[in-house]
């Protein structure tokens, strides 16, 4: 029997803490993902929990990245660790975009130095066939770990997130990471019943996926995708936009804010506003200001170059400066990263970041 759905009628309402005056309700971050103007420009980092962190390293010593995503309590103490450390506006959940596929009984394993590697690569509708569809069952460790994040974060927010259909399918296809991406475009355009197939069942996966991490009690969702700069703006529209948007609807009926990015997208920022996000993340390669006119009436995130935290503080800060004096014409701006933060990145100024930001006047 398929896990029970909350809905407008359960109370009272857990998902979306804010509507009843809750913890979250003076949230810097869900103030300005809902374009509403908040105390000050919010900031958190991608990957942000781990990394860069020499307690993440300590916790994670000896330990696999999808064991370590597996353990409920670890994923709690490393979510946690980075909003100890900065002071950030909201916390992400520790885990991985090939997780779900995993906890369904995909054959993969994250290899360290190369990423996540697929035994059996889909090449056929059997293939996807054999994919099972997610439920709560298969990951009662992440539903486990966000109640108790929620509990130890208060007035801190916390976003789940899911892989984009296209980056998956990617990683399902060419068996690991891939730089062309040439035989995820073959099937693409040469087998297209087997990728529409193949992205139904990402789709359902990432969205029922993020379904379990709201109904646990996050607070937005943020769907990733990592290489669908690899797509041209036809090819994106007709093969993966409609994908996406399936993902992000469900999202937005459980009445959290979501933000959606993507990787050297620039020219698909727009179409990734229209797939149904509340924020739209743009990357450094794209002026903010630009990125803005691209998205409309869209609150966006980003987008300081994630190389900028090792030049000297006063660089880093001038150049945030620059950006969150962009964002204020954008219907509200969630301060980040243009990507995630480089493992070598020293804490010491990602601290002084955080600090700049939320003291910068609004």
């Amino acid at each position: 029997m398929p896990p029970r759905r909350l809905t407008c009628e359960d109370s009272p309402v857990t998902l979306n803490p804010v509507s009843s005056g809750g913890p979250l309700a003076d949230s810097p971050f869900l103030a300005a993902a809902r374009g509403e103007t908040p105390s000050h420009t919010p900031v958190w980092f991608m990957r942000q929990a781990g990394r860069s962190l020499p307690e993440y390293l300590e916790i994670r010593e000896g330990i696999g990245m999808l064991e370590s995503c597996m353990d409920a309590d670890l994923v709690t103490e490393i979510t946690l660790q980075p909003v100890r450390r900065y002071g950030v506006d909201a916390a992400i959940f520790f885990s991985d975009i090939v997780l779900p596929l995993k906890a369904v009984g995909v054959d993969l394993d994250i290899k360290p130095g190369i990423g996540p590697v697929v035994a059996s690569p889909v090449r056929t509708l059997a293939d996807v066939e054999a994919i099972p569809d997610l439920t709560a069952e298969h990951v009662p460790f992440i539903t486990r770990a966000v109640q108790q994040l929620v509990a130890e974060l208060g007035s801190t927010p916390l976003i789940g997130f899911a892989g984009a259909p296209f980056t998956v399918a990617s990683y399902l296809v060419e068996g690991g990471p891939s730089k062309e991406h040439a035989k995820t475009k073959a099937m693409m355009f040469g087998a297209p019943e087997v990728w529409d197939a193949l992205m139904r069942k990402i789709a359902g996966i990432a969205a029922d996926y993020l379904r379990v991490q709201v109904e646990a009690g996050a607070s937005a969702v943020q769907l990733f995708d990592s290489w669908a700069g690899a797509l041209t703006p036809d090819d994106y529209a007709e093969h993966v936009m409609p994908h996406s948007a399936r993902v992000l609807e469900s999202a937005g009926s459980l009445g959290v804010p979501r933000i959606h990015f993507g990787v050297g997208t620039t020219n698909l920022l727009g179409l990734m506003a229209s797939a149904g996000a509340d924020v739209v993340g743009i990357d450094w390669r794209t002026p903010l200001a630009d990125g803005i006119a691209r998205v409309g009436d869209k609150a966006v995130q980003g987008n300081l170059d994630p190389t900028l935290v090792f030049a000297p503080t006063e660089v880093m800060t001038a150049r945030a400066a620059a950006i969150i004096e962009d964002g204020r014409t954008a219907r509200g701006h969630i301060f980040n990263l243009g990507h995630g933060v480089i493992p070598s990145t020293d804490p010491g100024q990602l601290k002084a970041l955080t600090e700049f930001v939320q003291a910068y006047p609004i």
